[in-house]
């Protein structure tokens, strides 16, 4: 006889981290859930809390109430009349949001671990990078300030998100693209957090600052601030003509930085 799984009272962000953690703590798999399995336990875990006389957030009352119809819509038989395309999985959106929401997981993973190496790690930077008179009275930003950036935006975006299912894909070569042509339109620069607030989707923004950091590591571009906790500009810098002509930018053209998927959109 299996043994009873065990769940212990971690804490978790929100619903998706909880239902993910079961499904892998589990080994199961993503697209093929066992729902009601998964309902038991994550209802065990929220009768779990209120014993202890935790409040539960609505976030995760709602889960339970979507997996509870997600559950009753598939003892239902199939609808005789209906075709094929007719079909949908009634489990297809909230594992479409796990998908998602594990992205961004291992993208947030990847972001703390270089946040960490850059606050353990110093290195004699190339000063003649940040010599000239276009540089002067401005003060350079670091990873830790570009990455609070991103974050910032991403919190704004996550207070007004609502569902908007997309299967669009976005690659770091056209967000590089599209940064170089806002740069070209301008010799001042455009602040960083505009560029992020241009992207259509969170997807979008992840690869947008991927494009940031390769072109920042390519020395097409720099990142400045014109005073502490200014803006901070994106200009383009003495590189940026020879890597987007094609020499250096040609090996992180065929670096596989995309991200596909149904997007949470603002």
């Amino acid at each position: 006889m299996a043994t009873p799984y065990k769940i212990h009272l971690d804490t978790y962000d929100g619903p998706l981290d909880l239902l993910l953690d079961l499904i892998r703590k589990q080994e199961m798999d993503i697209h093929n859930i066992p729902i009601a399995r998964i309902t038991g336990q994550y209802l065990e875990y929220l009768h779990k809390l209120e014993k202890l006389d935790i409040d539960v957030s609505a976030d995760f009352i709602y889960m339970a109430a979507t997996l509870i119809l997600i559950k009753s819509k598939m003892l239902l038989p199939p609808d005789p009349l209906a075709g094929p395309e007719d079909q949908i999985d009634p489990r297809a959106e909230l594992v479409d949001r796990l998908v998602e929401h594990e992205k961004f997981k291992s993208a947030a993973q990847l972001l703390y671990q270089k946040q960490q190496i850059e606050a353990h790690v110093w290195s004699k930077p190339d000063l003649s990078l940040y010599e000239g008179e276009d540089m002067q009275g401005e003060l350079v930003v670091s990873l830790v300030d570009l990455v609070r950036v991103f974050q910032q935006v991403l919190d704004r975006r996550k207070e007004v998100a609502k569902i908007e299912l997309r299967h669009d894909t976005f690659t770091v070569e056209q967000m590089m693209e599209a940064l170089r042509a806002q740069l070209l339109t301008t010799e001042e620069g455009i602040e960083l957090v505009s560029f992020f607030e241009s992207c259509p989707s969170r997807s979008a923004m992840i690869c947008a600052l991927l494009a940031v950091l390769e072109l920042v590591r390519l020395q097409a571009i720099v990142l400045a601030q014109a005073e502490i906790f200014g803006a901070i500009l994106i200009r383009k810098h003495k590189m940026f003509d020879v890597v987007f002509a094609g020499g250096e930018l040609s090996a992180a053209r065929h670096v596989p930085h995309s991200i596909d998927g149904s997007e949470e959109q603002a």
